[in-house]
């Protein structure tokens, strides 16, 4: 057995060393791709560091990467999340969304944050989770940026 085990080893180490020089492409296009988002939705500035702090490493096309992004396979694991969190709500694809849609994603957001759903777990044992001062700031202001949407909404089913 433990003939069988020491060559595995060796293979698995090699495997892990070589895995190191693949890395995933970075999801790094500027923090210019959010300024339509907080303009529309009249992000604060306070609220606007909120954001690029929790929410845009996964919900962005700019993702600040932790020390940690460098190794195999937590790489991977991350890029993972990105692609996921993008999937769902991209503030950077926000000017392609229709009026319906920004109203949509904006409702998903509030009941994400509401049921604890957002951040993701995983996000949170690394980075801590929201208060509830900072849960509250954030479903306010899109309460808020949804009355602008629904307002387009009646305007354009007239």
């Amino acid at each position: 057995m433990i003939k069988i085990l020491k060559p595995a080893g060796w293979i698995a180490l090699f495997a892990l060393v070589v895995i190191q020089f693949v890395q995933p492409d970075k999801n790094q296009q500027g923090y210019e791709s959010v300024v339509l988002f907080e303009q529309e939705t009249q992000v604060s500035e306070e609220l606007g560091v909120f954001l690029r702090t929790n929410c845009y490493d996964c919900h962005s096309n700019q993702t600040n990467y932790p020390w940690y992004s460098q190794i195999s396979p937590l790489n991977y694991w991350l890029e993972e999340h990105i692609v996921d969190g993008k999937k769902h709500f991209n503030v950077s694809d926000w000017a392609t969304y229709s009026v319906k849609k920004k109203d949509h994603k904006l409702d998903e957001l509030i009941e994400e944050v509401e049921e604890g759903e957002m951040p993701l777990p995983s996000y949170q044992y690394v980075h801590g989770c929201l208060t509830s001062e900072q849960k509250m700031v954030l479903i306010e202001w899109a309460q808020m940026a949804r009355l602008n949407y629904q307002e387009e909404l009646k305007v354009l089913e007239l």
